[in-house]
């Protein structure tokens, strides 16, 4: 039995079914929009109207809202910044960005964190910046 394979620009062979078309399995047919109504063959199954569903509300999970944003902003303002967050910002000042970054990993943990929380140090820099 022959495989189907495709070639990729960096001169790897890759199986038909890994690559980047909508492929199911190892047969290499391509998944149809709709069931035939027959019990066997690729796309077997009974038909279907497919029914417009409410998006489920985890959906919004990690989704800001208006008022915890506007809570979070009057906070901010009231309690400023934590020490650590003044020494990122004295290095981003500097433009040690890695420095900056190797130091909040270690503060906060993951990668992810540090980034996203430099991001935000750096635009309270920026907006520091334009309101002079």
């Amino acid at each position: 039995r022959q495989l189907l394979c495709t070639r990729l620009a960096s001169g790897f062979h890759v199986p038909l079914y890994m690559s980047a078309a909508r492929l199911t399995g190892f047969t290499g047919h391509p998944i149809g929009e709709s069931k035939t109504g027959l019990a066997v063959g690729m796309d077997s199954g009974h038909v279907l109207t497919k029914h417009d569903m409410k998006p489920k509300p985890s959906y919004r999970k990690g989704k800001c809202n208006k008022r915890v944003a506007f809570v979070r902003e009057i906070i901010r303002e009231v309690a400023g910044y934590a020490p650590y967050e003044k020494r990122i910002m004295e290095l981003l000042k500097v433009g040690k960005e890695k420095r900056a970054l190797k130091v909040l990993k270690n503060k906060l943990g993951t990668h992810k964190r540090a980034k996203a929380k430099r991001e935000e140090m750096a635009g309270a820099l920026r907006s520091q910046r334009m309101k002079q």
